[in-house]
């Protein structure tokens, strides 16, 4: 499969639909720093800086591509708009490469035979984090895997709840208990049966909270160490939601789960009800954590698989 070819013409329009209202913001503020520029000086470079420290693409990441713009544009003194766009393009996509960001094709899991392929959710509340686990159970399944659900936030019935209505909906089983019950065990019982019914895909939705990191890391290594005791390569993924629509915010939530536990990947949701989606570039950059998926819309086809080129490609495509 090539590198695009998962991309068919009604996701990358999703892609440039859910991702409207960030582009538009950067593509005018970006618009105003350059036009009719025809030489890109050091007041140039000033403008574009703050027109991307605006979009929420954080300070440090910004200095980072303002730098390599300033070296490129020193070689040739005299660039155009298209040349400007073309080079942060450029820029942005081999930032995310050096920063451990690869291309996902499709909705692929990783070769565990026997074991299955486990993802603990981690998130705060009302981040999007049990819908995504629902949108991601649909697509793993649309993509042939078998997949099964543990409703391991046993601290909210609500989110029990919302996971059974999404099993429901999806087709697929879930792994449950009673309110209060011991997270670990859910997560243990969970995997236990996938073993014994040889399902694919495991999505383990776990407690949304980080007022007492400790607290969080502990219980985190509880479930894992469960796990383990069943099928000792799990869980392969632990996956951090967050809400891009709080830029900056979302940012700062992933830098305080790092330092509570291991992160391996990201899914970043509600890109498509802000103008901040920039600060996917900022968090995957600082964080050198991979952003494996976004959410660009309400409807289950609209959890995407992260693409750096087609993300940054929508996000600064000209009118």
């Amino acid at each position: 499969m090539g590198i695009f070819d998962f991309f068919t013409k009604e996701r990358k329009e999703d892609l440039d639909q859910g991702l409207q209202k960030s582009h538009d913001g950067i593509f005018d503020k970006l618009s105003k720093a350059i036009a009719g520029k025809t030489v890109v000086d050091e007041e140039t470079l000033d403008e574009i800086e703050s027109a991307l420290i605006a979009s929420d693409i954080g300070v440090a990441t910004t200095v980072k591509l303002i730098e390599a713009l300033e070296s490129r544009v020193a070689q040739d003194k005299y660039v155009n708009t298209e040349e400007v766009y073309n080079m942060l393009k450029d820029e942005i996509v081999s930032l995310l490469t050096e920063n451990n960001t690869p291309d996902y094709e499709g909705f692929d899991i990783p070769f565990t035979y026997p074991y299955p392929y486990v993802i603990l959710v981690v998130g705060v509340n009302g981040v999007g984090k049990t819908t995504t686990i629902g949108k991601l159970a649909y697509q793993f399944k649309k993509n042939g895997k078998s997949v099964m659900l543990g409703a391991a936030d046993t601290f909210r019935a609500a989110a029990v709840e919302q996971l059974t209505i999404w099993s429901e909906r999806v087709g697929v089983p879930i792994v449950k208990q009673g309110t209060g019950a011991d997270p670990a065990a859910v997560a243990f019982d969970t995997v236990q049966s996938a073993m014994s019914k040889q399902i694919d895909v495991v999505l383990i939705d776990t407690a949304g909270r980080l007022h007492n990191k400790t607290q969080l890391m502990q219980e985190l290594s509880k479930i894992k160490r469960a796990l383990q005791k069943v099928a000792p390569p799990v869980p392969q993924d632990i996956m951090l939601v967050l809400d891009g629509s709080t830029g900056q915010n979302a940012f700062h939530q992933a830098q305080e789960f790092t330092k509570a536990t291991e992160i391996t990947c990201l899914a970043i949701t509600k890109l498509d009800g802000t103008a901040k989606g920039g600060v996917v570039l900022g968090i995957a950059d600082q964080l050198k954590v991979p952003v494996k998926y976004i959410g660009v819309g309400e409807g289950v086809e609209k959890l995407q698989i992260f693409n750096k080129r087609q993300f940054v490609d929508s996000l600064f495509k000209k009118k």
